[in-house]
């Protein structure tokens, strides 16, 4: 009788686990949608030195496919989200972000 308790346990912690793995999985292959206002604030700040309306568009753009994340400003390494540094043009094969 005492190992039921302790089996509905560990079966209830497993599920919560995999519940939580999936949702981890979804937002990284980009299904969670990240808010404008996350985006527009991150993008002033990385395209705040260069001509806003191309800069903008295109970090908006990288932004929202990287769930989020953009260099922390205009002169800040792409190495901070190698989502953003890797994401390549594909006419050109240039980077696509700036």
């Amino acid at each position: 009788m005492k190992l039921l308790p302790v089996t509905v346990a560990l079966l209830a912690l497993f599920l919560v686990a995999s519940y939580q793995d999936l949702a981890v999985a979804a937002a990284a292959d980009g299904a969670a949608a990240v808010p404008d206002s996350v985006c527009d604030g991150k993008c002033k700040k990385r395209c705040s030195q260069k001509v806003a309306g191309r800069c903008m568009g295109l970090c908006k753009m990288c932004c929202g496919r990287c769930a989020g994340c953009v260099p922390s400003g205009p002169f800040a390494s792409k190495d901070e989200c190698p989502c953003y540094r890797d994401m390549k043009s594909p006419k050109s094969g240039r980077p696509k972000c700036p």
